[in-house]
């Protein structure tokens, strides 16, 4: 039986690597979209080839320079396109792979742009993870080497967190790590009664 598929997604600075963390720790197999990236990119990972064809610049000691990526992508307005059609599918294949191999009842797929790619098609249910804006940019811009003006350029990128809010099947609101903890052991009850019904 295929196990039951949740969807994992937040923006910048929401809590999503610490929920997803959680569900871990409740024996929760956790797949990592960012984490599937960088083996990709790592030397000897199936991106490195391809990408490096595209890109020649970014092939620093057998691996993808993600630096030399990001800059590529800010000055040339076809990069990140061009650069998608090669690691999307990919990334896709790492899931596949990953889904086929779980032993789980439930699995937690953490896709940063599950919704602005469409992928919460493929899911059985979404999970959003959210917090108040204030307490959003506190965290964010207490990351080392941020500035305001990256922040805005991430959260350009990454749809509106209202319109996530009315998109998704679940939320937790991150704002303290025992309630989002309770939260996670409750939706877990939630999903393997409703699976059992």
């Amino acid at each position: 039986m295929m196990p039951y598929r949740l969807g994992l997604t937040g923006s910048i600075g929401m809590g999503k690597s610490t929920t997803a963390a959680l569900f871990a720790q409740e024996g929760i197999p956790v797949w990592d979209a960012d984490a599937a990236v960088h083996s990709l990119y790592a030397a000897g990972g199936a991106a490195v080839a391809p990408v490096s064809r595209l890109y020649p610049g970014a092939l620093k000691a057998d691996a993808i320079d993600r630096t030399v990526l990001k800059h590529w992508i800010a000055t040339d307005t076809t990069a990140l396109r061009r650069l998608e059609s090669i690691v999307h599918p990919l990334v896709a294949d790492d899931r596949a792979v990953f889904l086929s191999q779980a032993r789980s009842d439930i699995v937690v797929l953490d896709i940063p742009l599950l919704f602005e790619k469409g992928t919460e098609s493929e899911m059985d249910a979404t999970l959003l993870v959210t917090a108040p804006a204030t307490l959003q940019r506190a965290r964010v811009m207490a990351r080392p080497g941020m500035t305001e003006e990256q922040f805005a350029a991430i959260l350009a990128r990454q749809m509106p967190d209202a319109e996530k809010r009315s998109r998704t099947t679940h939320i937790i609101e991150t704002l303290s790590l025992d309630s989002a903890r309770a939260c996670v052991r409750a939706l877990i009850a939630h999903i393997r009664e409703y699976r059992d019904a």
